[in-house]
């Protein structure tokens, strides 16, 4: 009689930081495909909407204006927070670096601020990757919820979770820790 295999199959294969990044340059992914990768997960990001993509916009506009030469605003692009979770959030604030992130995408410790607008997007942004975010040591991380108007503000990261967390609304303001220059009251991203 065979022995049973310890290993049921078939088995995932998690996939690590490094071979994600080395597919993306090798082109297996289509040109407009939107994707991250999470726990060693490939996922399918959510279609940009209007009202996320006025929010981005507006950050980004915002940032820019307020943190020149204390930051460098990130919109949209990869950070390599693990050997196994590559996040593209909506909006980074990254120390300054002379080449601008050429030779290696930003890591955590590169990383200021990560900020995630949702709008279809808030269980999997608050379940997910805000607490991938605290496990790899990203210092503060806000999520925009355009849907209720409102920023939740995440701080003091650890394995478990951040240990600070509110909620601000219009006619309150949030300033990143970090870079105080990024300071918002938060109906300015709602304004128009």
């Amino acid at each position: 009689m065979l022995a049973m295999s310890a290993i049921l199959y078939p088995q995932k294969h998690p996939i690590s930081a490094e071979e994600y990044l080395r597919m993306g340059e090798a082109g297996v992914f289509a040109p407009e495909a939107r994707l991250e990768l999470i726990e060693g997960e490939i996922v399918e990001m959510a279609p940009i909407g209007s009202p996320h993509a006025a929010a981005v916009t507006r950050l980004n506009e915002l940032f820019v204006q307020r943190t020149a030469g204390r930051a460098l605003v990130s919109p949209q692009n990869p950070v390599i927070v693990s050997d196994r979770s590559v996040p593209q959030p909506d909006l980074a604030l990254l120390e300054p670096r002379a080449d601008y992130y050429r030779q290696s995408h930003p890591k955590a410790s590169d990383v200021y601020l990560v900020v995630e607008v949702a709008d279809t997007t808030l269980a999997f942004d608050l379940g997910t990757k805000v607490p991938l975010y605290a496990r790899c040591g990203i210092t503060e991380a806000w999520v925009v919820d355009v849907n209720e108007r409102m920023i939740h503000v995440f701080r003091d990261p650890g394995f478990a979770g951040y240990g600070t967390s509110f909620i601000s609304r219009p006619g309150q303001s949030v300033t990143c820790i970090a870079v105080p220059e990024a300071s918002l009251e938060v109906g300015e991203l709602f304004s128009a």
